[in-house]
């Protein structure tokens, strides 16, 4: 499957975060590498002599995707245990993933027969890319507040654009600095809203498949919603020259589509 987890490795980085088991498989700097190439590069080109070159921004940039999608991860966590379900965190290629391992002792709010209820599993999915965007436009509001301005969010639309500081801010003139703020704020923002889409197995997905489930649907009409909003992603995103992301969702589209006629929503 396409988000199959990796198998272990003893290239592996293991450590607790807030007592949850994290697991960093080493096919996660691979794709960290190849996403921030460019703009390590590009940075390096704006920055010129005062820049420390493009492998430190690209070490910075792997850093702070580190920490964007293990916060991300941590609010899938966090939800889990107020729901007195235990889990474990994953880093991998395709981002993370948050594992539930065992039912804590003297836990509360899990439903019938151990199961989380759909509003429950709702909670679950929206709070990683919640607490992700949240703790990105917190930065930008301490920049700001800082006197400076978050230049790459200027690429975002209004009004999360307008988190720029753009003409009442100052500059960030340490290219370290304006890396470490930057490659943290975007990507953070770009992969929390990606997450949002309507497609499983995103948590925009199962935010979906839960409230189909609150309103008395079931699983195929969300797999469905899956394959509809995929293709029509990848079509938008092969007209505008985003052959990466274009293949991604058609990947996606075909395995939900596979869903749907495997029975596997049952």
């Amino acid at each position: 499957m396409l988000f199959q987890q990796p198998a272990e490795s003893p290239y592996d980085l293991r450590f607790e975060c807030f007592g949850f088991p994290t697991r960093i498989a080493w096919s996660f700097w691979l794709i960290a590498v190849v996403l921030g190439y460019d703009q390590s590069r590009w940075l390096d080109q704006q920055f010129g002599v005062a820049s420390p070159g493009s492998i430190p921004l690209l070490m910075i940039w792997g850093g702070c995707i580190l920490v964007s999608i293990l916060i991300h991860e941590l609010g899938h966590a966090f939800a889990f245990r107020r729901f007195g379900i235990e889990s474990s965190i994953l880093l991998y290629h395709f981002g993370g993933l948050a594992i539930p391992s065992s039912l804590r002792r003297g836990g509360r709010g899990i439903g019938f027969a151990g199961r989380l209820t759909p509003s429950q599993e709702l909670i679950i999915a929206l709070a990683g890319p919640a607490l992700q965007i949240g703790v990105a436009i917190l930065v930008c509001v301490l920049v700001r507040q800082l006197g400076y301005r978050v230049e790459m969010m200027g690429f975002l639309p209004t009004p999360l654009g307008q988190l720029s500081g753009e003409g009442d801010g100052e500059p960030l003139e340490s290219a370290a600095l304006f890396a470490g703020v930057n490659f943290f704020v975007l990507p953070s923002i770009m992969w929390g809203l990606m997450n949002l889409v309507p497609v499983l197995p995103l948590d925009g997905g199962k935010i979906a498949q839960s409230a189909i489930a609150i309103f008395g649907g079931n699983a195929q009409q969300a797999y469905w919603l899956s394959v509809i909003t995929a293709a029509i992603i990848a079509l938008y995103a092969f007209n505008t020259g985003q052959t990466f992301l274009g293949i991604f969702f058609i990947w996606m589209a075909i395995d939900n589509y596979q869903a749907t006629q495997m029975g596997r929503w049952n």
